[in-house]
């Protein structure tokens, strides 16, 4: 039908000119609007933070009594933190590096020249520390194209779970570790926010300055390590509120060294828990109606065998009770 006016118009333009120039030529087709592509990422959120944490402790690190017995030093660290996290078609990434300086009380050092063993070098100020650590996730039920790995009303999916972790101290002691993660994670059913239990297998290598070659490097036994991972809103509270945080049990893992001789200043290790819970309010919703800008927060965390350090007599700095508080800026 649209073939035939338009010829008919055609032939009516070639024999009159005149009742062509009345016709409405100016119509134009409608634009294509291009599709955007959908991103790779299903969600992704960059924040840089920083926290302030009192008191903090160090293993080995104590003052010793009029009575003769020993406590644990406490000094205050500043935090700087950045932070990545983002799902994708078949899994997650998670990525944070920590910057800690500790207060002067835990000063930074070497037991390289200038200073030895025995007699170490300390500096006037506190030490620095950088912590970094990555996690991942494979989706099973995506790797497979099925709901096989779902538990209905108890696990949403089974994923392959794997990672490191690694820092280095400017203190005497030299930390170096380095290790890797490698297992399964358990995302569990729940109405809101997420809950994700991990069941690694752990691997760590690490450095003590105090020791000497062939056992200042040292390696531990794999063994296993748990992480929970949790944040739920607290809508009932009317307000940007949820509570976050994280628990890790690293079953004890070994001396590190293998030499009996350095045995006496490398005992085993114990079982260590470190955990975390902050409180936090989206401040960006709440003030600008704008949620994800911006964040506050506090929170507390419990740290026993502190790295595994078990706590003796005359050997303190292994267990840590301490406030944080801080803010968190979503930068893309």
């Amino acid at each position: 039908m649209f073939k035939r006016v338009l010829a008919a118009t055609l032939s009516l333009c070639i024999a009159n000119a005149a009742f062509a120039a009345d016709l409405d030529t100016s119509k134009k087709a409608p634009e294509v609007v291009p599709v955007k592509e959908p991103s790779f990422f299903l969600f992704a959120d960059t924040q840089i933070s920083y926290r302030y944490q009192f008191p903090t402790v160090s293993p080995g690190v104590q003052i010793q009594r009029a009575d003769g017995s020993f406590v644990s030093r406490e000094a205050p660290k500043q935090i700087l933190n950045i932070s990545h996290a983002d799902a994708w078609a078949y899994g997650t990434n998670f990525f944070s590096l920590d910057i800690l300086k500790s207060g002067s009380q835990f000063p930074a050092g070497t037991t390289n020249p200038p200073g030895t063993i025995a007699n170490p070098f300390f500096a006037d100020y506190g030490n620095t520390e950088a912590y970094g650590l990555y996690r991942g996730t494979l989706s099973l039920n995506a790797l497979s194209g099925t709901k096989a790995f779902t538990i209905p009303g108890l696990v949403k999916d089974v994923s392959l779970a794997f990672g490191f972790d690694a820092n280095s101290q400017n203190d005497a002691f030299g930390s170096k570790k380095r290790d890797v993660v490698g297992g399964l994670n358990f995302a569990f059913d729940v109405p809101a926010g997420f809950l994700n239990l991990s069941v690694h297998a752990y691997k760590e290598w690490n450095r003590n300055g105090f020791n000497v070659q062939p056992d200042r490097d040292q390696s531990f036994d794999t063994v296993p390590e748990f992480e929970v991972v949790y944040s739920f809103p607290l809508t009932f509270t009317g307000l940007p509120l949820s509570i976050t945080g994280f628990n890790n049990i690293v079953l004890p893992k070994g001396r590190g060294v293998q030499n009996v001789a350095a045995f006496p200043f490398n005992p085993p290790r114990g079982l260590e828990f470190l955990s975390r819970t902050n409180l936090v309010l989206d401040l960006g919703k709440l003030v600008y109606d704008q949620p994800n800008r911006v964040d506050v927060f506090i929170g507390f965390q419990y740290w026993l065998n502190k790295f595994g350090n078990v706590e003796t007599a005359n050997f303190k700095g292994t267990e840590e009770k301490s406030f944080l508080a801080g803010v968190a800026f979503h930068v893309f």
